[in-house]
């Protein structure tokens, strides 16, 4: 009986070790330049051109958002362009102008036209004229202050000179009245 018991035993590790010995033979042998884990047939044929493609559809995604974003700011900046040229064929202009007025001239500014009394005084000659500057609104006969921004507020404003010679910087639409 102790005899097949230690046949018994014996066998089991033999078997054991047999089976031991198998799995580090192929462990080593695995992963080696005979037989990699990946080949490099599967790297070049299937890898590489997933990746390429994954990349590709990102890069065209961006690209499309991108040129989308880039023609709206375009489209933006024309209509901004086309409204000051429009402007400017108005009488408008975007940089203020220098502009005299004698004795007895009065120049008459549309919505939104500004002045700066840069010499001499002037007067408003409707209410409707807006000190920016003090956060005021001028009245019929009020004399504009030298240096302050004044913006004409709704439909149009006169103002009129009220020394021998005025200078005044405008931005905006007006016209000059004698």
């Amino acid at each position: 009986m102790k005899l097949i018991q230690r046949k018994w035993k014996l066998t089991v590790a033999m078997v054991c070790a047999a089976v031991l010995v198998v799995t580090v033979a192929y462990a080593a042998t695995a992963g080696g330049q005979g037989d990699p884990l990946i080949t490099l047939s599967y790297l070049e044929q299937v890898f590489q051109p997933q990746v390429e493609d994954t990349v590709e559809q990102a890069v065209t995604a961006q690209r499309q958002q991108l040129q989308q974003r880039l023609e709206q700011a375009i489209s933006g900046w024309n209509a901004q362009v086309q409204e000051a040229i429009a402007g400017l064929e108005a009488g408008e202009s975007a940089l203020f102008q220098a502009v005299s007025l004698g004795q007895g001239q009065s120049l008459v500014g549309q919505a939104g036209c500004e002045v700066v009394v840069r010499a001499g005084t002037a007067q408003c000659q409707d209410r409707g004229l807006i000190d920016a500057s003090s956060g005021t609104q001028l009245g019929a006969g009020q004399e504009l202050a030298a240096n302050h921004l004044h913006l004409v507020g709704g439909g149009s404003c006169a103002v009129q000179a009220a020394s021998d010679t005025v200078q005044l910087l405008v931005r905006g639409p007006y016209t000059i009245l004698e």
